[in-house]
């Protein structure tokens, strides 16, 4: 591996995190690193149209350049052309494709950290400069932490995310939940109803049952979360059906999505991007497992024992290089095991609430 590239060696720093909002959400805490040891360097994040609302105003990414990869090579002329007058010192590339490698080469950066090849396909890994070194396959929280050493930057540094809101936004959050927020009445209760792909979702006829085991056991008002997708108004009509009062969230604003998970008490969800929002927002969130690997895509550290996890074989040891998903998992998942992680995260939430 070359020399590390010290933040304070450079004056612009690009970062390619294109998609999910989940990575993205997973890659805040190294550009909060860079501004730490060198706050004046520029950081420019590039990124998605969806996920780089994730980033807006955040305080350590200094300019958000969307790219349509779907739009094939117009989108690469028009990242080109934004990256003309932007031209990067460094370039850290999180992505394992070679549409990531395409991209950081365009930030015009002589310098570009990569994945270790074996992270990588499609041969992205030749367009790195330099590589991470080789490790076992591991959260990838860990491995995006893992940028730090060729930056320079102690591995036990505090790791933080900062998902940050407009004083805007907070207002507007505010005002949407406080209808919700009656006095001596139970807590507000996130469902996020869909994924990007239908094998991580929880079968939406069991949503139903869900909503009423959470009002009759705990008087929850139950907020709907997410986007707009047949899939969510799926299992919402579902709801309606059942005659059960729910507070509909759903939309196609990203950012809107963003400070409902905020505004929660706490936040029921399949492996999907408001799950690692809710776990940056410190929002309780009892995550449904099944399809794909908790060790590897659940929430880090925190909140790990609200998980359902039907992944694991009973017996068998949690192992975040386990990459291939596993069929018919999700709909293993009961209404009484979600439930007990919620009386759990409730139960922690009061106890401190009182101390």
């Amino acid at each position: 591996m070359t020399s590390p590239a010290h933040p304070g060696a450079t004056r612009r720093v690009g970062i390619v995190l294109l998609s999910g909002i989940g990575d993205v959400v997973h890659g805040l805490p190294i550009a909060l690193d860079l501004k730490r040891r060198d706050p004046g360097c520029e950081v420019v994040w590039i990124a998605e149209p969806a996920p780089a609302e994730v980033v807006r105003h955040h305080p350590a990414v200094d300019e958000v350049i969307a790219f349509d990869k779907r739009a094939g090579l117009r989108g690469l002329r028009s990242l080109r052309t934004a990256m003309r007058t932007r031209r990067c010192d460094l370039t850290l590339n999180f992505m394992r494709y070679i549409k990531g490698s395409l991209a950081s080469l365009l930030t015009g950066a002589k310098t570009r950290i990569g994945l270790p090849p074996s992270k990588t396909r499609d041969g992205a890994a030749w367009f790195n400069t330099t590589s991470l070194r080789e490790t076992p396959w591991m959260h990838t929280q860990d491995l995006f932490l893992r940028f730090r050493e060729p930056l320079g930057i102690p591995a036990d540094d505090p790791v933080e995310w900062r998902v940050t809101f407009t004083p805007a936004e907070h207002r507007e959050r505010d005002a949407w939940f406080a209808p919700l927020r009656e006095r001596n009445a139970g807590p507000i209760v996130g469902l996020v109803l869909a994924t990007a792909n239908p094998e991580k979702d929880w079968p939406a006829d069991r949503y139903p049952n869900l909503v009423r085991a959470l009002r009759e056991r705990f008087g929850a008002r139950v907020v709907l979360v997410g986007g707009p997708s047949e899939r969510e108004r799926d299992a919402a009509r579902r709801i309606g059906a059942a005659r059960l009062p729910v507070h509909d969230g759903l939309g196609d604003s990203v950012r809107r999505m963003m400070w409902m998970v905020d505004g929660v008490d706490l936040l029921i969800s399949p492996d999907t991007g408001p799950l690692h929002l809710a776990h940056a927002l410190e929002t309780p969130v009892v995550g449904l497992f099944g399809h794909t690997n908790p060790a590897r895509v659940g929430p880090w550290r925190r909140y790990r024992d609200l998980v359902v996890d039907h992944y694991t074989d009973p017996g068998e040891t949690s192992d975040p290089s386990r990459y291939d998903p596993r069929h018919g998992r999700m709909e293993q998942i009961t209404v009484d095991e979600i439930m007990t992680r919620v009386e759990r995260a409730l139960s922690s939430r009061a106890g401190i609430a009182d101390a």
